[in-house]
């Protein structure tokens, strides 16, 4: 019985190195393959992209900054009502 068990444990452990040493060879391989299919975006699409990301970034940091803006009066015109 513990024969059995000490061979399994070997057959794991040889099974999990042979696995490692191919791992990384094997990874590199498919991420190289992987790549060649990726459809790159010319420049002029990362410009736009680019000022369209920009863009709305201004355009939703103005709409935040308002309406903090706009909570911080109301709960400045409550708390001074209260203290009143």
């Amino acid at each position: 019985m513990a024969k059995k068990a000490e061979l399994d444990s070997k057959a794991t452990k040889s099974k999990a190195s042979a696995k490692k040493k191919g791992g990384i060879k094997k990874y590199l391989k498919d991420l190289k393959s992987e790549i060649k299919k990726v459809v790159w975006p010319s420049k002029k699409q990362v410009i736009n992209n680019t000022g369209v990301v920009l863009t709305v970034m201004v355009i939703v940091g103005l709409f935040l900054g308002g309406v903090d803006a706009g909570l911080g009066a109301i709960i400045k015109a409550v708390l001074n009502g209260f203290a009143k």
